[in-house]
C-alpha cells in the first residue's frame, strides 16, 4: 500500500504541469456555463448567472445565443473574439429601435463606429437628414420587410466621418433617433481594406460591438492590456495573450498558457473546461485528463481498500475477542492471561536465539517472565480460526486437570491476532532425546526408564478414568513425554486431544473423528474405522514401551523394509519369544535376574497394548498397575542408576546456583524420591565419576521440542539441541 501511494504521488508530480491549467480553468470558471449550442466563449462571457458578462442562450431549442434579456429582439450572437462581439442582425421590420438601443449599450459593450444602422418608419425630417441608398441585395431580399417597399421608407444611420476620433457610436444621438424612427431593421459593419481597394469592405446583416471589463488592467503576465475610456467615461480594459500563448489573458480567468507546437497563437474560443473531453482543446489535454482520472481512481481505490482492510481487521479482532471470551467461559477453571507485550519481552521479541523448536502448529520459545520464572512459550502459527480453536481446545482440556505427571499450563495470550500458550519449563528435554542419546549425561538406565514409563501411564490413566468426561490424548509419543529437573515424567501437548464418552457397563466407548496423530503411533483400528477410544492411547503407549526397551525410533527408514515400523517389529519378535533381539544393548538384561524378568514383563505388556483389536488391549489403569508392580517387585538402585541421577543432580544444582532462586529449577521431591536419591548416592559413592569437564553432561539449557505430528501436531517441544 505504501509503494502504491509513493508511485501515485510521483505520477501526480509528473502530471502537475498539465493539471495546473485545469485548476486555473476551474477557478476562473466559477460555475459559469460557457457553451451554447455550437458557440463557446471565454472569460468574462458566459450563459449563466455566474458569468461576468452574461449572454442569453436557448439550451432547450436549437442552441441560439442572443444579446440582452429580450430574445424577441433578435440580437443573435454569432461570435465573440478577444476584441468584439458580433451580432447576426437579420432584417426584421418588427424590431423596435428604442428597445434595441437599451440592449446594445451596456456597462460592458457598445456598438463600434464601423456599424451602419438601417432604420424604418422615420418621419420626413429624419428621412431627409439620414437618407441613404438601399443596397440592391436588400431590395431583392425575400424578407417581408422589403416586399413592395420603397427605398424612401428606410433610413441609414451613418457613423461619424474620420477623423472624429469617436471609439463608439453616440448613445445620445442613437437614443434621440429613436423618437424619430420606430424600427431597427438591420445593420452593416464595414472596415477599411488595404490598397488598392477603392472602398471599405461592407458586411451586411452584421453588427460589431466592442466589449471591455471595468477597472484598471488586470491581465496575465503573458498578455497585453488594452485600456480605454468607455462611453460612460469610466475606465475599461481588455486582455489578449502574447504570440505563442493561448487563453483569455485575464488574471481572474484562465490566464495565458504556452500554445502547443504547431497550434495557432490566437485563443481558441471553443476551448474551455466544458470542452476538454470533446477534443476541442487538443489531444494532450485529453491524455492528461485520462491519466489524471486513472491516477485519481487508483488513489481512491487504494484508500478504499486500505480502509476496508482496517475495518476487516478490526472486525476480526472484535470477533476473535468475543469468540475467545465465549470459549474461555466454557472452561470451568480460570486461566491467567498474559499481555502480548509481556510475552514479547520475555522472549526477546521471539528471538531465534530463544527458539526451542518448531512443530506443525507453531514454534516454541524459551522465555523468562517478569517474576524471573523460566517458561516455555508456544506461539501458534496463524491458520484462520484453526489456530484459535487449537488454543481453546488445549486451554479447556488442560486448565482443569491436575496431576503431578501432566505438564502445567501457566496461562495464555490471545491478542493482536496471536495465539500463545505458556507452560512450565522442562529443563531435561524429552524422553525421546534421552533414548536416542541426543542429550543427557549417559544412556538412561532401565530403572529410570521404567519409572518414567510408570509415571506416564499413571498420567494417561488419570485422563481416562478420573476425569469426567474422559480425555483422549491422541498424540502419546516419547517426544511428548517431558522430563523435569528430577527426571519426573510430564505428559505434554494436548493440541489434538478430544473429550470422550464415559464408558457404559465397564466397556470402552468411542467417538467418531478423523484420524490424527504421528505416524508409527496411531492406532491402526482407529485409522481404519475412525473410532477414537481410550484404547487408541493404549496402543500409542505400547509403542512408547517398546521404545523404552529398544531405544529405537517408532519409524526409521534406515531399517530394513520389514522393520521400518517399530510396532510391527516388536509384535513379531515378542510373539516369537525373541525379545532379546530388540532389547537396547546398553541395558544388559542378563546382568541380574530382576532386570531380565522386568524387561520381559514390560515387553509382554507392550505386546498386549499393541493388539490390533482394541477390545484385546488392557486399559491404561491396568497398564499403570502392572508397571507399578514391576517397578516394586524387586528394584534396588544400581551403580549405573546412581551415577546417572548423581550427574543429573549435580548439573541441576550448578545451574540453579547460577540462575538464582528460580523455582522451575528447584521443584521439591517427594519423601520417597529423596530417600531413593540418598540411597543411590550412598551405593555409588565410590563409583561416582571423577572426571572433570569431559564427564559433565550437556547443559540443561539445551533446546528441546517434540517430533512433528502428522497430519498435525501441537507440540510444545522439538528435536533440536544447541550447545
Amino acid at each position: 500500500m505504501r509503494n502504491a501511494a509513493a508511485a501515485a504521488a510521483a505520477l501526480l508530480l509528473v502530471l502537475l504541469p498539465w493539471l495546473l491549467p485545469l485548476r486555473a480553468a476551474a477557478a476562473g470558471d466559477g460555475g459559469c456555463e460557457q457553451s451554447c449550442g455550437n458557440l463557446t466563449v471565454q472569460y468574462p462571457f458566459g450563459f449563466s448567472a455566474g458569468c461576468k458578462i452574461q449572454l442569453g442562450c436557448d439550451q432547450g431549442g436549437n442552441g441560439t445565443a442572443w444579446l440582452g434579456a429580450k430574445r424577441e429582439l433578435g440580437l443573435v450572437v454569432s461570435n465573440v473574439t478577444a476584441r468584439a462581439v458580433f451580432l447576426a442582425l437579420l432584417p426584421d421590420c418588427s424590431r423596435r429601435l428604442n428597445a434595441s438601443v437599451k440592449e446594445l449599450f451596456t456597462d460592458n459593450y457598445a456598438p463600434s463606429p464601423q456599424n451602419t444602422l438601417l432604420v424604418s418608419s422615420c418621419n420626413s425630417a429624419a428621412a431627409r437628414n439620414n437618407s441613404c441608398t438601399m443596397p440592391a441585395t436588400y431590395l431583392n431580399s425575400s424578407s417581408h420587410c422589403f416586399r413592395g417597399a420603397k427605398a424612401e421608407n428606410f433610413s441609414c444611420v451613418l457613423p461619424p466621418l474620420p477623423p472624429s476620433g469617436n471609439r463608439f457610436l453616440n448613445r445620445t444621438e442613437i437614443g434621440a433617433l429613436g423618437s424619430e424612427c420606430a424600427g431597427l431593421v438591420s445593420a452593416a459593419s464595414s472596415w477599411e481594406t488595404p490598397a488598392p481597394s477603392p472602398a471599405p469592405a461592407l458586411l451586411l446583416g452584421v453588427m460589431e460591438l466592442e466589449w471591455w471589463m471595468l477597472g484598471p488592467c488586470s491581465c496575465s503576465s503573458q498578455a497585453n492590456c488594452t485600456s480605454f475610456t468607455t462611453p460612460t467615461a469610466a475606465q475599461g480594459f481588455r486582455c489578449e495573450c502574447l504570440e505563442g500563448f493561448e487563453g483569455d489573458g485575464f488574471v481572474a480567468g484562465t490566464g495565458c498558457r504556452k500554445a502547443a507546437s504547431g497550434s495557432v497563437t490566437a485563443p481558441n474560443p471553443r476551448c474551455n473546461p466544458s470542452k476538454y473531453l470533446a477534443g476541442d482543446c487538443g489531444k494532450k489535454i485529453q491524455i492528461a485528463l485520462l491519466v489524471a482520472g486513472i491516477v485519481f481512481g487508483a488513489l481512491v481505490t487504494g484508500v478504499t481498500c486500505a480502509v476496508c482492510q482496517l475495518l476487516k481487521r478490526r472486525s476480526e479482532s472484535i470477533r476473535t475477542k468475543r469468540s475467545t471470551k465465549r470459549l474461555l467461559s466454557e472452561a470451568s477453571c480460570p486461566v491467567p492471561f498474559y499481555s502480548y507485550r509481556e510475552i514479547d519481552r520475555a522472549t526477546d521479541g521471539f528471538s531465534d536465539t530463544k527458539r526451542l523448536g518448531t512443530g506443525a502448529y507453531g514454534t516454541v520459545y524459551a522465555g523468562r517472565l517478569s517474576d524471573d520464572r523460566l517458561v516455555a512459550v508456544k506461539r501458534i502459527r496463524p491458520r484462520d480460526n484453526a489456530g484459535l480453536e487449537c488454543v481453546m481446545n488445549e486451554v479447556k482440556l488442560v486448565s482443569c486437570v491436575c496431576h503431578r505427571n501432566l505438564v502445567r499450563l501457566l496461562g495464555c495470550c490471545i491478542e493482536q491476532g496471536h495465539q500463545i500458550l505458556v507452560y512450565e519449563f522442562m529443563p531435561n528435554g524429552t524422553l525421546a532425546q534421552h533414548l536416542q542419546r541426543e542429550r543427557g549425561p549417559a544412556a538412561m538406565p532401565w530403572t529410570v526408564r521404567l519409572r518414567v514409563a510408570a509415571e506416564t501411564a499413571k498420567a494417561i490413566a488419570y485422563l481416562h478414568s478420573e476425569v469426567d468426561p474422559p480425555i483422549y490424548h491422541r498424540d502419546i509419543k516419547s517426544s511428548n513425554i517431558l522430563l523435569d529437573g528430577e527426571y519426573n515424567s510430564k505428559v505434554a501437548d494436548f493440541g489434538l486431544s478430544r473429550l470422550g464418552k464415559a464408558p457404559l457397563g465397564g466397556s470402552s466407548s468411542h467417538i467418531s473423528t478423523a484420524p490424527q496423530g504421528t505416524p508409527g503411533y496411531v492406532d491402526p483400528q482407529y485409522h481404519q474405522n475412525f473410532h477414537l477410544s481410550d484404547r487408541s492411547d493404549v496402543y500409542s503407549f505400547g509403542v512408547v514401551l517398546v521404545e523404552v526397551i529398544t531405544a529405537m525410533k517408532a519409524v526409521d527408514l534406515n531399517r530394513p523394509p520389514s522393520e521400518v515400523n517399530l510396532a510391527q517389529l516388536a509384535v513379531d519378535r515378542i510373539g516369537k519369544g525373541r525379545v532379546d533381539d530388540i532389547v537396547d544393548p546398553y541395558l544388559d538384561p542378563h546382568r541380574d535376574a530382576w532386570t531380565l524378568s522386568s524387561i520381559h514383563k514390560v515387553a509382554e505388556l507392550a505386546f498386549r497394548c499393541l493388539a490390533f483389536h482394541s477390545e484385546m488391549r488392557p486399559s491404561m489403569a491396568e497398564v499403570a498397575d502392572e508397571l507399578d508392580q514391576v517397578q516394586r517387585s524387586g528394584w534396588a538402585p544400581s551403580s549405573d542408576d546412581a551415577a546417572f541421577m548423581s550427574k543429573s543432580s549435580s548439573i541441576c544444582s550448578s545451574v540453579a546456583s547460577a540462575r538464582g532462586t528460580d523455582k522451575s529449577w528447584g521443584a521439591a521431591r517427594s519423601r520417597t524420591e529423596r530417600e531413593r536419591a540418598a540411597a543411590n548416592a550412598s551405593v555409588v559413592q565410590d563409583a561416582a565419576p571423577k572426571g572433570g569437564a569431559a564427564d559433565s553432561p550437556v547443559s540443561v539449557q539445551e533446546r528441546w521440542f517434540s517430533d512433528r505430528s502428522s497430519p498435525s501436531s501441537n507440540s510444545l517441544l522439538g528435536n533440536r539441541s544447541v550447545h
